[in-house]
């Protein structure tokens, strides 16, 4: 029984009209022969009545914080809404499906909630609703706990829904639809000239989602990696054939890099011994101390005589009292962006840096700091010249 396994996010259930289209993509399955499982997304985005969004909002903040099990209940509301206004669209199309809660079709998670983690997976519900030549269709973003209470993955939790059964049920591959027709080498809002990209590798994308780039969460790759099972990207309103993601990416490409993405709102935070001199004990385990404290560093540069990282913007306060508590004296830069430049192939390719240190300078841009792994360059550069610079590494790289 080959099986294909097809997402579709709130803006592809979002109104009938479009949940015609996404039949449609069911259609095209059932015409290859295959058997389709669907995860479908709540309906819309926030403002529309059963976004999750729009859910939450009915629950002031304070129960939010304290009562996780409850809230992820109401959380799951939207999504097994979707599941039977799907099916019951799909029935008068003449097709007959099975809407399932995350919980019915065997996902069984942690009891982490609002962030729950996936522990089993029983896919007997699924695996006996297409035997009876019946459509299954999940609701994406749950599961249930060990006691049998509402769970909810975090956010990206549909893709992740889909990837986990889809490695589950040994799938022909996962179709996570969405309103864009692909991953493209850059954001099309700032590079005009942006392509598709045809094939990606799972380390890369997992390298591009994790530095920002929103076309899937890095779970849903690491979900798929772990089953080999191929993922694509397509739009459900178009016949964009999408981005395929698998262990090998496009091997005819020559390009160096496949894209470029980039996070707003990090901060550079410099701490020398120099001005510590007097507290050297606590400048010599200052980063042993943001740990304990929960603080991400980014960018982590190690000088004899001086440390040099970046963190977020959100976590600023919370430094500087770590900072007075402990009375480090630091020095920061706010208002930068880092800019990541990811390819499989730049391993071992000499002058990739330099090339990048080349483009930039050559628009004006002051790299601040920089990093690289055996596929990604980081560079991190002020954010009012962002845009400018991912523009030049496109136009220099792709």
């Amino acid at each position: 029984m080959e099986i294909i396994v097809q997402k579709f996010g709130g803006t592809s259930v979002s109104t009938k009209e479009r949940r015609k289209m996404v039949i449609e993509k069911v259609k095209e399955t059932l015409e290859l022969g295959a058997k389709p499982v669907v995860v479908v997304s709540a309906m819309g985005r926030k403002g529309d009545p059963y976004a999750t969004d729009s859910l939450l909002s009915m629950l002031d903040s304070e129960f939010k914080s304290n009562n996780k099990l409850a809230t992820d209940m109401l959380m799951c509301c939207g999504e097994i809404i979707s599941t039977v206004v799907m099916s019951n669209e799909l029935l008068e199309e003449g097709l007959e499906a099975v809407p399932l809660t995350g919980g019915q079709a065997g996902i069984l998670t942690d009891d982490n909630y609002s962030s729950a983690n996936p522990i089993d997976i029983n896919t007997k519900n699924i695996v006996e609703i297409l035997k009876s030549n019946k459509i299954p269709v999940v609701a994406g973003f749950q599961g249930i706990d060990r006691n049998g209470f509402f769970t909810t993955l975090g956010r990206g939790g549909s893709d992740t829904t889909a990837a986990i059964l889809g490695s589950a049920l040994k799938a022909k591959e996962v179709q996570i639809f969405t309103d864009v027709d692909g991953l493209m080498t850059a954001d099309p809002r700032i590079v005009n000239d942006a392509e598709l990209i045809d094939k990606i590798s799972y380390a890369e994308i997992f390298e591009l989602a994790d530095q920002g780039a929103k076309v899937i969460h890095p779970r849903a790759v690491e979900a798929a990696m772990r089953g080999n099972i191929p993922l694509v990207i397509r739009n459900t309103m178009s016949s964009c054939k999408g981005t395929i993601i698998d262990n090998v990416g496009d091997l005819e490409s020559n390009n160096i890099i496949v894209g470029i993405t980039h996070q707003d709102g990090r901060i550079q935070v410099s701490i020398s011994l120099t001005e510590n001199e007097d507290n050297k004990e606590k400048y010599k385990v200052v980063l042993d101390i943001l740990g304990k404290n929960n603080i991400s560093l980014d960018l982590i540069n190690i000088f004899p005589k001086e440390k040099v990282f970046t963190i977020s913007e959100e976590d600023l306060e919370v430094f500087k009292a770590i900072m007075d508590e402990y009375h480090i004296k630091y020095n920061i830069i706010s208002d930068l962006s880092k800019i990541a430049m990811v390819g499989s192939k730049m391993r071992g390719t000499p002058g990739v840096m330099a090339n990048v240190v080349s483009a930039l300078d050559m628009e004006g841009i002051e790299v601040l700091q920089s990093a690289d792994s055996h596929m990604t360059i980081w560079c991190l550069v002020e954010t009012s010249k962002v845009k400018q610079a991912i523009k030049s590494l496109h136009k220099a790289f792709l």
